[in-house]
C-alpha cells in the first residue's frame, strides 16, 4: 500500500507540472519565476518520494530512472542556482509524460 500511495504521488506531481506548463514554450518558462519556481518544487518532491519507495518495488520496476529522478532532486536541492533550466524544460516536455503513463501501468 506504501508504495502504491507514493506512486499516486508522484503522478499527483507531474500532473501539477503539466498543468502548470501546458501552455507555455521553454522561452515563456525560462522568464516566469514562479512557474520555474513551482516546477523545480514539484521535480524535487518526486525525488523526495523515490527515496520513500521499498527498495524491492524499485528492483522489480527497474525500467523506471529512479536513480535519474533522485539525481534531479538532488541537483536541485544542492545547487539550485546552478539548475539547468533548458534540461528542467526538457524533462517536463520529453521525459513526464512517458513517466507518468509508466506510472499508472503498474
Amino acid at each position: 500500500m506504501k508504495n502504491r500511495a507514493i506512486l499516486l504521488k508522484l503522478i499527483e506531481h507531474i500532473d501539477k507540472i503539466q498543468s502548470y506548463c501546458k501552455d507555455n514554450s521553454y522561452e515563456s518558462f525560462s522568464k516566469n519565476s514562479q512557474l520555474v519556481e513551482a516546477c523545480v518544487f514539484n521535480l524535487s518532491q518526486m525525488g523526495e518520494m523515490v527515496n520513500r519507495l521499498d527498495d524491492e518495488f524499485i528492483e522489480k520496476h527497474n525500467d523506471i530512472p529512479w536513480r535519474q529522478i533522485r539525481g534531479l532532486r538532488n541537483r536541485i536541492i544542492h545547487d539550485y542556482e546552478g539548475v539547468n533550466l533548458y534540461l528542467v524544460w526538457e524533462v517536463i516536455k520529453n521525459d513526464l509524460p512517458n513517466l507518468r503513463d509508466t506510472l499508472i501501468k503498474i
